[in-house]
């Protein structure tokens, strides 16, 4: 067995690892960016190193100071997680060059998946069906365009080197695909460093099915059954379970005898996943190759909970020559799993990655306070950590499993319903109705499933009463905290103007607050009666009694009687902004006006300010420039993706304050735009 690892990774990959190998008693060395100096990963491992600066490019893609890291520390080999350089032949050569033992495929068959296109090549030589495309080397535009007319449209352009939905884009029409291939090509060469693209055709209803595959370097290959990845937004995964709804017997073997032979093809050794796209009737559906990602997987956590196995273990195992812990027969398949990515990002505003601090964050794994059963959480962050621009914006997985898939369902949503994040904006109510739609328990669903119930799924539920009700109450309670630290230092701390009751001379012992949401405002007064209070809301008047308060900062915690009914919650204070955490639920309020900026949820759509800090990728129009409304004026590069910032109507571009290159922060005016007459509402940007 080895004796230790080198972590060439972050967050909560790296703090899963660390897990297992010490687990098995390796000693693990994590390594860590500027930014992630104190990231929880680097205060589990035993050692740490350090890479460089906080962008990717100069720490965690930094092939020198991870060679130098691995010398420093003498670990005796490398697990490079997943992302990064994990499908990086090169790095895996030079690790294995370095003297280390590479934890994953031979650097010759990453090098035989690396590329779509040569992938799906070799894939067709050895008889497995593939989608109708264009998979050649040629990439001239005209070429390219061609070639998409003989596929047909609606058409997909994927990077040819990439993974994640990172160089994607769907094209429904042969006027769109210029400018479609442009931006596909752009983020491929920013994500991977290589901007060759392949094409296929678009299928209408697709679902995602892949393979989990493992090979030893005695000979022997398995599978470790299917996972159904189908729920996407962005062509980025938010929801895996295993196995896939609906799946037969015959088909499952059928489909991991593909996987197996597509791994033996190569000459794999070590976890990898075989990625299917199947259309039809479930259990009768055909299929066609994908890509093979020659990695462990994100949504790996549900195939260890259907087969009770420890995958990353078996990478130790077989990195170090053990043979295989199963056969194909001997492989469990117990109950059903659910797995989904609780992210950063805000679902109103097209899953837009956010940043910021976590003021706070309660995660619901199986262990008390929160613990729900049969639910594991995989996380790399804590309360009170920030998140960056640097990196990808994902805080945990949330996996759950149970004896058959209703059952991992419940206890899923369970599990979010008990988890909590404030302070920086999350998916986390998305994710919440997502487990809850009819459509999705009823499963299987195919990939376009979120696009298509977007309204419901991606708009955050109206503001309830009892949100303002303990916004009002938190309002309080942290008033009357201020007045007893004040009265404490005071030379006389029982004189009467230092009552927390709401006393007042010559008035009525009340409190009015006006909370705005956006640019509706709600006003509530808050008046003092014996033994609680009666609160004006809205809807009307109820009674409220505290039942138990903390304030500690700018944190409120609150347990109260409203109407009858016991709440508890959780209000955030930040200068003028309250969030109210109820339930997985988080509304952002402001006690005075609108927030500023066009980074908040509030901003018009189409609006001229960066959404989110990241890089000028392209200047698409020049000033004094008349456009049309949906125009693309600049791309902005932030978190490997490309957003778009839009003509919010038809009008005149008067002043560009930014070239292509040049980074911006959140909220910076980008370019000054006059509309033609009154603006119309804006394309989303």
């Amino acid at each position: 067995m080895l004796a230790s690892v080198l972590i060439a990774n972050r967050g909560e990959i790296a703090c899963r690892i660390v897990r297992t190998a010490r687990a098995m008693g390796l000693s693990t060395v994590a390594v860590y960016s500027d930014a992630d100096r104190d990231a929880l990963h680097v205060q589990l491992a035993d050692d740490a190193v350090r890479l460089g600066p906080a962008s990717a490019a100069e720490s965690y893609l930094n092939v020198d100071a991870l060679l130098h890291a691995i010398r420093v520390s003498g670990a005796e080999s490398v697990h490079p997680g997943y992302g990064f350089l994990a499908e990086n032949a090169d790095f895996a050569q030079a690790v294995e060059a370095a003297g280390a033992t590479w934890i994953g495929p031979p650097p010759a068959a990453i090098r035989a998946m690396g590329s779509k296109a040569a992938a799906k090549a070799r894939m067709a030589e050895a008889g497995v069906p593939l989608v109708p495309g264009y998979h050649g080397d040629d990439q001239d535009p005209e070429r390219l365009a061609a070639e998409a007319a003989q596929v047909g449209y609606p058409l997909l352009i994927k990077a040819s080197a990439g993974g994640g939905g990172k160089g994607m884009r769907v094209v429904e029409r042969s006027d769109e695909f210029a400018d479609q291939l442009a931006a596909a090509k752009r983020e491929s060469k920013a994500s991977f460093g290589d901007d060759r693209v392949l094409l296929e055709r678009y299928l209408q209803k697709p679902r995602h099915i892949e393979v989990q595959v493992f090979a030893d370097t005695h000979g022997n290959a398995v599978h470790l059954h299917e996972r159904d990845c189908s729920p996407q937004r962005r062509h980025q995964k938010v929801l895996e379970e295993a196995p896939a709804p609906g799946m037969t017997a015959e088909k499952r073997a059928e489909m991991g005898q593909a996987a197996v032979a597509a791994a033996r093809a190569i000459g794999y050794v070590g976890a990898g996943t075989v990625e299917f796209i199947a259309e039809g009737e479930p259990g009768a559906e055909a299929f066609y190759f994908m890509e093979m990602n020659t990695r462990l997987q994100v949504e790996h956590p549900v195939t260890e909970a259907i087969t009770g196995q420890d995958l990353v273990a078996w990478q130790l195992r077989v990195a170090a020559g053990e043979p295989l812990p199963l056969a194909q027969d001997a492989i469990p398949l117990d109950g059903h799993a659910v797995e989904v990515r609780l992210y950063a990002e805000d679902p109103a505003r097209d899953f837009l990655p956010a940043t910021g601090p976590l003021t706070r964050l309660r995660l619901a794994d199986g262990l008390p306070p929160n613990g729900v059963l049969g639910v594991r959480v995989d996380t790399g962050v804590r309360e009170g950590d920030t998140v960056t621009p640097h990196y990808d914006p994902m805080l945990a997985k949330v996996i759950a499993h149970g004896p058959d898939r209703p059952a991992a369902l419940r206890r899923l949503k369970r599990a979010l319903e008990a988890t909590q994040v404030g302070g920086c904006v999350a998916n986390l109510g998305f994710l919440c109705r997502l487990v809850d739609h009819p459509e999705l328990r009823a499963g299987p669903v195919d990939t376009g499933f979120i696009a298509r119930h977007a309204d419901t799924l991606q708009a955050p539920p109206a503001l309830p009463d009892a949100a303002l009700a303990l916004a009002a109450l938190a309002e309080a309670q942290a008033r009357d905290h201020a007045v007893r630290l004040e009265a404490a230092a005071a030379p006389d701390p029982h004189a009467p103007w230092h009552a927390a009751d709401g006393w007042r001379l010559n008035d009525d012992r009340h409190l009015d607050f006006t909370f705005l949401e956006g640019e509706v405002e709600h006003a509530v007064r808050l008046t003092f009666i014996r033994d609680g209070a009666l609160l004006a809301l809205p809807a009307g008047e109820v009674a409220a009694r505290v039942l138990s308060a903390q304030v500690t900062g700018g944190t409120v915690e609150l347990s109260a009687e409203v109407d009858g009914r016991k709440r508890a919650g959780c209000v955030l204070r930040d200068g003028e902004l309250r969030t109210v955490l109820l339930g997985p639920h988080a509304w952002r309020l402001s006690r005075r006006g609108r927030l500023a900026g066009a980074g908040d949820a509030d901003a018009p759509a189409g609006s001229l300010t960066a959404p989110m800090p990241g890089r000028i990728a392209t200047v698409a129009v020049d000033a004094g420039q008349q456009v049309t409304r949906g125009t693309t004026l600049m791309v902005l590069e932030a978190m490997k993706m490309e957003h778009a910032i839009r003509a919010p109507a038809d009008g005149t571009v008067a002043e560009l304050h930014f070239a292509a290159g040049d980074q911006v922060s959140e909220g910076t005016e980008l370019l000054r735009f006059e509309p033609d007459g009154d603006p119309a509402d804006g394309a989303r940007t």
